[in-house]
């Protein structure tokens, strides 16, 4: 795990040495082992920062060159199969036994072909000196970010905004549209930033940057998985146990300490269960313990640890430690969203523990329908099976009057927004599951009004004709893992993680695992039994039944009554700073914080107040122009 950063000369002639510098020096929090360059005067600049996990000699270090001095990369990431793809390039002659060198050699013989080999996290940049192309590329499931500003003059690339930033080369103008993006769903969605010109290279997607600009394809689409027949319930849950197991063997090849978060909750369980299952030693497990009954999971993690003879960790937290870090756990943030503090405080914890690498659960509630966003869509689809008989002349009217008679329900109002839509396909409806305002009430906090769909309605949109022919469990997920969990959970995950060093895998996000249970028709993936009952079946008896019983808990924090009480003064003082600027409208601002305070958080959410807090700090940090 590192960061990297780049500069392409296209048809300037600047200058490079300082600038790569202050792009790396920016990414030092990533990777605090070695830093490191590569530059061609006046062409090309590449720097590295590294986190080292495989082969912890400085041979490895970046930027990594070919013998013949014609190739150079810098890589963020895993790949980790390297192993299985060494010995299918017998040619090559490897000086070291770190996957970044495989990369290289794979790239040499298969060109961009060599991403169809790969089974990773990865954003990586690959220099030809002879053909004086750039290659980019960024891992399938987008778990590794790649941040990007192309222009007549120059291609800059990054794994963070702000070393973007920090070239002197971008500018910090706020993208006015992307912002609007932003309060509807508490983050921008890729390809797009908060960034004007700034962009992302998508999940799946690569690039080659020359003289002639930016040629961008895609190698692989969630939306697109190979058909699979799963037959029957029994193939189902004996292939989801495989793949899922083969997925953490492969996350577990580390050169240095390795452990799993632990809630005991049915994600983490499932994942330690497997590691002890492949493990020859006690698996390092790490679980967050509070005081107070109501957030506490550590009696569930004991049971698991227990039956698994894990070498267990408790990390004691009260809400107030979460207070404290709170100052810099917001100026650790590349690019803001509605929440993450609570990834910040686990992963210091760990990284303190000893820990540098640590698996996750992340992505279960995704793949076998863990949210309650799964079962509605399927609901919902069975009304529009009953109203597309109502003209809309008629319905519309009615729709319009509910609206209004339940102005002060967002639930219901959103329900029936739901309900004006054309067709209750995934581009229509996925979107208001994860709305934090609408577009109407967004635009009334700016100035300036956005028009038509958001860009990530637009992207599903594009998409929806190969998403139309996945079961409707399934066309959620692609929505999920295109949205709320690439744009806030995986990108939260990263940047909070990062910042300590620390490096998260998600056994959930291989790609074989996705595939296979995109294929998986709706009947299979949930019964009355058990949340998640595909998973939790899959796993047989390895999974204790207080665990699969148990109530869904999480991290949930009394946001509200830190908002109104210990974090009023801190609101209060970031949100006067957005009324310095002309894309914001003041009054609207005021009003909102004013109904919070009033009504006690009950008729206006603390998240729509935490997420113009957190854009507020990003806001002055950055020095943003708006």
């Amino acid at each position: 795990m590192c960061g990297i950063a780049g500069i392409l000369n296209l048809k300037s002639s600047k200058t490079l040495n300082k600038p790569i510098k202050t792009m790396t020096d920016a990414l030092a929090h990533r990777g605090p082992d070695a830093d490191g360059f590569y530059i061609e005067e006046n062409k090309i600049a590449l720097g590295h920062r590294r986190l080292s996990i495989i082969d912890l000699s400085t041979n490895a270090n970046q930027p990594f060159r070919d013998s013949t001095g014609r190739y150079t990369l810098i890589f963020n990431g895993e790949i980790y199969n390297y192993q299985e793809i060494k010995p299918l390039i017998p040619e090559y002659q490897f000086k070291t036994t770190s996957d970044t060198e495989v990369i290289l050699a794979a790239y040499i013989k298969w060109g961009k072909d060599c991403l169809a080999h790969f089974n990773g996290m990865f954003a990586f940049a690959l220099w030809d000196k002879i053909e004086k192309t750039l290659f980019v590329a960024r891992d399938r499931m987008g778990v590794k970010p790649l941040y990007y500003h192309i222009d007549a003059e120059q291609f800059i690339f990054s794994s963070e905004i702000r070393s973007l930033l920090s070239s002197g080369l971008v500018s910090r103008r706020i993208d006015r549209m992307a912002l609007r993006d932003y309060l509807v769903f508490q983050s921008v969605y890729a390809p797009y930033t908060l960034i004007q010109n700034v962009f992302q290279i998508m999940p799946g997607e690569y690039a080659f940057i020359s003289e002639k600009g930016i040629d961008k394809s895609t190698y692989w689409q969630v939306e697109n998985p190979p058909k699979i027949e799963v037959p029957d319930i029994e193939t189902a849950r004996k292939n989801v146990k495989e793949l899922l197991s083969a997925s953490i063997k492969r996350r577990m090849i580390s050169d240095v300490p390795l452990g799993a978060f632990l809630s005991g909750g049915i994600d983490s369980s499932a994942t330690v269960a497997l590691m002890a299952e492949l493990s020859e030693r006690p698996v390092d497990t790490f679980t967050v313990i509070f005081d107070e009954e109501h957030y506490d999971e550590s009696k569930f993690a004991q049971i698991v640890a227990k039956k698994f003879n894990t070498h267990h960790t408790e990390i004691h937290l009260q809400p107030n430690d979460f207070l404290k870090e709170l100052p810099q756990a917001l100026d650790v943030v590349d690019a803001p969203s509605g929440d993450g503090l609570n990834t910040y405080i686990v992963s210091k914890a760990t990284k303190n523990a000893g820990v540098t690498v640590a698996l996750s659960g992340l992505g279960s509630d995704e793949l076998f329908a863990g949210y309650p966003y799964f079962q509605h869509y399927q609901k919902i689809n069975q009304v529009f099976s009953y109203t597309k008989y109502i003209p809309n002349a008629v319905k519309r009217p009615l729709i319009s009057i509910a609206k209004r008679a339940y102005n002060e329900n967002q639930k219901m109002g959103r329900a029936l927004n739901i309900l004006n839509a054309s067709e209750p396909t995934i581009d229509e409806i996925y979107p208001h599951f994860r709305l934090i305002n609408t577009e109407g009430e967004a635009n009334k906090l700016l100035t300036h009004n956005g028009l038509g769909k958001s860009n990530f309605q637009g992207l599903l949109n594009d998409k929806i004709l190969l998403i139309n022919q996945l079961p409707l469990f399934s066309q959620v997920a692609v929505a999920e893992l295109l949205g709320y969990t690439l744009n806030v959970l995986l990108k939260d995950t990263d940047q909070y993680s990062m910042a300590s060093a620390l490096e998260i895998r998600e056994p959930f996000f291989d790609y074989k695992l996705v595939e296979y249970v995109l294929n998986v028709p709706d009947k299979f993936k949930l019964d009355a039994t058990s949340p998640k009952s595909l998973l939790v079946s899959s796993m047989g008896s390895l999974l204790p039944k207080e665990i699969v019983n148990r109530p869904k808990m999480g991290f949930s924090f009394p946001w509200k009554h830190w908002l109104l009480n210990e974090l009023r003064s801190f609101c209060q003082s970031h949100l006067d700073n957005l009324y310095k600027y002309d894309c914001f409208n003041a009054q609207a601002i005021k009003d909102e914080w004013a109904l919070f305070q009033s009504s006690k958080g009950e008729k206006c959410s603390w998240v729509k107040i935490w997420q113009l807090v957190m854009l507020s700090h990003w806001i002055l940090i950055n020095r943003i122009e708006c």
